[in-house]
């Protein structure tokens, strides 16, 4: 299950969506905005801008890609758009499995494959007032 959403992330709500007695094991990742130093600038906050359709499409078919190359039961990713502050998640991944390997390896593929693939922008804003566009996926 990929969601996109730009309201915040609870994750405890989350990690309760896919309990199963069956799961040995849960991995969870959650990837928070961080206040970097970039070129002697302190981050404040982000700005994530998606293209709702193509991203949720893209992410529904890694999800579906990582319980066909891994012996997991279930996947969860929820990846937040528009403005978050520093310490906010901006997205958590959560992968059942009956064994620990499997969740992490499944857990590293969703994460590494959103990285590469979803089509979001990230603006940067930083203490000093300014702000830049950093990057988005390359397609």
């Amino acid at each position: 299950m990929f969601i996109l959403q730009e309201s915040p992330i609870d994750p405890l709500q989350a990690r309760n969506m896919c309990r199963d007695p069956a799961d040995g094991a849960v991995v969870i990742f959650e990837g928070t905005v961080r206040s970097d130093e970039l070129q002697g600038r302190l981050v404040s906050g982000l700005l994530y801008v998606a293209d709702t359709a193509s991203v949720t499409a893209e992410g529904e078919k890694i999800i579906v890609e990582a319980l066909s190359k891994f012996p997991i039961n279930q996947a969860v990713c929820i990846q937040r758009t528009g403005q978050l502050k520093t310490t906010e998640t901006a997205v958590w991944i959560g992968v059942w499995a009956a064994h620990r390997d499997e969740a992490f390896k499944g857990c590293r593929y969703i994460i590494e494959e959103i990285k590469k693939r979803l089509l979001i922008w990230k603006k940067e804003f930083y203490t000093d007032g300014s702000q830049a566009w950093v990057h988005g996926a390359q397609k």
